[in-house]
């Protein structure tokens, strides 16, 4: 007897997990989402300190844009009639970065404005600039076609349409900025967001940092403007509107697994619940090291214990007594680096005595965000090994990430001459234990795997149709094949509940 309950489950409800469902509810299928939190979101949600309310995780998504020039999640959210019902701000600049002498770089948003800022500080950079946009552009339009291809893209379309793609695909951002011949601070200034993949440029992914760059030079960062959790709500009540169910507080003890493919879960308090096909937004080294521990493919097991694991987050969230005005807080996003050096600088994002870190004020595009005369600003900075689990002990913890929180609120202080301690209401600090306590996220890694070689998105896109190794299973959000951010993990959701409606034409 067929005990399926469900046509598809999807284990935890983080913002891949809920796009794979709407997805899947969409073309009328019957989906159960499971949440071991009493909300949704994952890192998509806000928390409440004293008066203030603080984004967990976002800083800004980067293909968003709006009615007349928008990219792929605007067209997503769209389909779903939530761009109505989420509001969102744009933000008018791209970043501002300060070198370890305290040198500050500002870069606007559009191509032509970001070229002609860039020739400002680094003259006769603009040839190259030019170079690279055309380039860039080309490989937007390269990608969409590999998504549209759900891994099955034709070679002879790629080499006729997308000529000079194929030539930069598997290469590294440095080696294609060297082949411009792009000056060497050119670079550095331009790589500013490669803490954002995780990556250093001689290691990272050309195509995958060039997207990420492309959309946000020219559709500008978007963030909404009551919090990430605001879209998580809004995916959340989209579910349930369309007949979807999501069950809080249900953390998923075993994934059912038999004769080569899956069956359905089994929760902690015992409930079981059928499905011949999963979705997770938990990470493979989660659902193969707890969820299903018998039976699994041999080439499975070696491919999740071959990736390497990118940064652990280290965040502070500050509410400040003083309006931004008055601290001097002119900017939304302030990247402080050691070095502008990407490669060294992740070297040494590798000891818990760097300081490199990406500061953001909320109040800079969303004045309301809290009460009058006050700001809201967080720092986030990642650690590129185990160095915080080794130092960390159950009786030091507490002066341990205090001491760490004041080198970094230091160091900006330092760095922009803005003094901001005085002014310091409300204080909570997020160490890789505090990811790991709410995600389940491995060592408290808050970027998925790490993108390099072929763990990098173009590799992982070219096979995606094939990463269901395990017969019914498929990964959303960080550890897919996106890889890490919001905008990835939203894209992701959508294409796994694509390539799962697939595998259930084949079962029939």
């Amino acid at each position: 007897m067929d005990k399926t309950n469900f046509d598809c489950i999807v284990i935890g409800a983080g913002n891949g997990g809920l796009m794979a469902a709407l997805r899947l509810l969409k073309n009328n299928k019957k989906v159960l989402v499971l949440e071991r939190e009493l909300v949704p979101g994952g890192y998509a949600t806000s928390f409440k300190r004293g008066r203030f309310e603080f984004e967990a995780s976002l800083h800004e998504l980067c293909e968003y844009g709006d009615k007349d020039n928008h990219g792929e999640l605007y067209d997503i959210l769209e389909e779903y009639d939530l761009n109505k019902e989420i509001e969102f701000i744009k933000i008018p600049e791209a970043f501002t970065v300060y070198d370890k002498n305290g040198k500050q770089y500002s870069f606007p948003t559009g191509i032509d404005n970001f070229i002609n800022k860039m020739e400002e500080y680094v003259p006769s950079s603009r040839p190259s600039m030019e170079k690279y946009f055309a380039l860039a552009k080309e490989c937007t339009l390269a990608m969409k076609y590999l998504n549209a291809s759900h891994g099955k893209a034709d070679t002879k379309v790629l080499m006729k349409e997308y000529p000079n793609f194929m030539n930069v695909a598997a290469y590294n951002i440095k080696t294609v900025l060297d082949a411009l011949k792009m000056p060497i601070l050119a670079q550095e200034l331009l790589t500013t967001y490669w803490s954002y993949l995780g990556t250093p440029s001689k290691k990272m992914s050309f195509v995958h940092y060039t997207l990420m760059l492309y959309y946000y030079v020219v559709y500008s960062p978007y963030i909404p403007k009551l919090r990430s959790h605001a879209i998580s709500l809004a995916l959340a009540n989209k579910i349930t509107s369309l007949g979807g169910e999501i069950y809080y507080g249900c953390e998923v003890k075993e994934i059912i697994y038999h004769s080569g493919e899956v069956q359905g879960v089994k929760l902690v308090d015992g409930k079981a619940y059928y499905s011949h096909h999963i979705i997770s937004n938990a990470s493979p080294h989660s659902v193969f090291g707890n969820l299903l521990t018998e039976d699994i493919p041999e080439e499975q097991l070696k491919i999740a214990n071959s990736r390497e694991l990118s940064g652990r987050g280290f965040a502070i969230y500050l509410g400040l007594n003083k309006s931004k005005e008055e601290l001097g807080l002119n900017n939304y996003s302030y990247f402080i680096y050691d070095t502008l050096d990407s490669d060294k600088q992740y070297e040494m994002m590798k000891s818990l005595d760097s300081t490199a870190q990406v500061v953001v004020c909320l109040n800079s595009v969303n004045p309301t965000c809290s009460p009058t005369s006050t700001t809201i600003l967080y720092f986030t900075s990642l650690l590129f090994s185990d160095a915080f689990d080794k130092e960390v002990t159950k009786e030091n913890y507490y002066e341990l990430k205090d001491r760490i929180a004041k080198n970094y609120i230091e160091r900006f202080e330092k760095t922009t001459g803005i003094k901001i301690q005085d002014a310091i209401e409300e204080i909570e600090v997020a160490t890789p234990s505090t990811f790991y306590y709410y995600t389940a996220s491995r060592d408290g890694s808050i970027y998925g795997y790490s993108t390099e070689g072929l763990d990098n998105m173009l590799p992982r896109l070219m096979t995606m149709y094939d990463e269901k190794i395990c017969k019914g299973l498929r990964f959303v959000g960080g550890h897919s094949i996106r890889s890490s951010g919001y905008n990835s993990a939203y894209i992701s959701g959508d294409i796994m509940a694509k390539l799962t409606l697939g595998d259930m034409k084949e079962d029939k």
